[in-house]
């Protein structure tokens, strides 16, 4: 990489870490505020509350990462510009596409890194910020994934490896102890249906045990449908349950080919990883959008002005992107469509007027 390139790099990259550091400063303060009302209850201190705030950490840098690089990279070309570096630049020979080009390529560089926390950093650290939490408030749930969690039910432990809106579970497997507490039966099925008190079980699998003293004999059965009842409510179901954005990308694509295979609305899911598959153009149409404003005459506005309303129309574009996929979810709109043509148009026109804008000087 050239000196050049890496000074640029090194500006964009002090000044979108500033950024990080303060918005996760003041997410941090605020989930902090949001503890402090269950500080006390059972083995749940001041030490337990900043553990469970900092490792839910990883997952806030991730949900915030588009705004975060654009702010940075947007306030790093602001101090080249306002110290003039950049015109040194452009008078070294360079053009504004080709310094767009560089502070894009950076930007992704961002993007990806970022990405590469989110789908495998922290989903590890947000499982054992609520591990942590759930056993220093003495619950008897324990989530085992970002999506399931383990139950148990009076003689019965319940394990749900996918949990969909509240009332529609995969992968389920009752365990059923007997008044010796030792394991009597099984029954496993690959979709149940919560409702009402009553857990029911489709096409069921029941391994029946038989102890004498040690195992001596299995029973297998099948079942077209199997219905038990359970002590929790709904209530407790809707507070484990995951909204698309707490989930992994691997774990989106699993829950819409569940959900397709079984019929059911996957919409709210593929809008969710459409979303961030066009993540990275998304960025880059937002971030070219606001440097429009940065390179020009000074002479109508100041430079933190410009900054200030190339921010705003990035994110106005941001927020309509997402008015899209919830008005896909309305007029069953195809996701993809909704998700991509928005980012493929703001780009294609902020790629237009920068070009002119660099032609013309």
């Amino acid at each position: 990489m050239k000196i050049l390139d890496r000074y640029i790099a090194m500006t964009l990259l002090i000044y979108t870490l500033s950024v990080m550091g303060i918005w996760v400063g003041v997410y941090a303060l605020f989930n902090f505020i949001n503890e402090v009302d269950l500080i006390g209850q059972q083995n749940y201190t001041i030490v337990s509350a900043i553990i469970y705030v900092v490792a839910d950490l990883p997952a806030v840098i991730y949900s915030h990462s588009s705004v975060i690089i654009l702010l940075g990279c947007l306030l790093g070309l602001g101090h080249l510009a306002s110290t003039s570096q950049l015109i040194v630049v452009r008078s070294g020979g360079l053009s504004i596409m080709q310094i767009v080009q560089k502070v894009v390529i950076i930007a992704l560089l961002f993007i990806f890194t970022v990405m590469l926390l989110g789908e495998f950093i922290a989903p590890v650290t947000e499982k054992y910020a609520e591990s942590y939490k759930t056993k220093s408030l003495g619950y008897a749930v324990s989530n085992v994934s970002r999506q399931g969690f383990w139950l148990k039910n009076d003689d019965t432990i319940i394990n749900v490896k996918k949990n969909f809106g509240g009332n529609i579970f995969g992968d389920v497997t009752l365990i059923k102890v007997n008044d010796k507490y030792q394991l009597d039966s099984v029954f496993h099925s690959k979709k149940a249906v919560f409702n009402k008190g009553n857990l029911n079980l489709e096409k069921a699998k029941h391994y029946q045990l038989k102890l004498d003293g040690k195992l001596t004999n299995i029973q297998s059965n099948d079942y077209q449908r199997y219905d038990t009842s359970v002590s929790f409510d709904q209530g407790l179901i809707d507070s484990l349950k995951k909204d698309p954005e707490e989930l992994s990308s691997w774990e989106l694509y699993r829950h819409m080919v569940f959900l397709d295979d079984n019929y059911l609305a996957s919409g709210a899911f593929k809008v969710e990883l459409y979303k961030r598959l066009v993540k990275p153009i998304t960025l880059v149409a937002m971030l070219m959008m606001a440097m429009l404003f940065i390179f020009g005459s000074l002479r109508d506005a100041t430079l933190g002005k410009k900054i200030f309303l190339g921010v705003v129309i990035s994110l106005f574009f941001e927020l309509s992107s997402r008015i899209g996929g919830v008005i896909s979810l309305r007029f069953d709109y195809d996701p993809l469509f909704s998700a991509s043509v928005p980012t493929i148009v703001a780009l294609t026109i902020a790629f237009l007027l920068l070009k002119r804008k660099s032609d013309e000087v």
